[in-house]
């Protein structure tokens, strides 16, 4: 079984909404923290949110009030929902779990791509 598995990217145009999820198939009491990264490219891949065991949250500050991360505990299930997107969000998007006694998962990752 494949750890972590995310699903939502595609093509939208600029101004536009998607919403991108994440479902942890490791122990969900285990899980410290839950994030979504991202990876333009020719760069290196940034932390765009994260979500905390007791649900705090963090998000780069270019995405402040346009994303907005959750996550369903009972379902281990992680969402990002993206708002008023730019081309400058185009990337690969990662979704990263962070859980006790082993590394770090890594999904496959999923293309979200903004029009201009």
């Amino acid at each position: 079984q494949v750890p972590v598995v995310e699903s939502g990217g595609g093509l939208v145009k600029a101004g536009g909404s998607l919403e991108l999820s994440c479902t942890a198939y490791t122990l969900a009491s285990s899980i410290i923290a839950m994030g979504w990264y991202r990876q333009a490219p020719g760069k290196e891949r940034d932390l765009v949110a994260l979500i905390t065991r007791g649900g705090n949250t963090n998000y780069a500050d270019s995405v402040k009030g346009r994303f907005t991360i959750s996550r369903d505990i009972i379902k281990n299930i992680m969402y990002l929902q993206m708002n008023n997107l730019t081309p400058e969000d185009t990337a690969v998007y990662y979704c990263n779990v962070k859980s006790e006694g082993r590394r770090d998962d890594w999904g496959q990752g999923t293309q979200v791509t903004v029009s201009s």
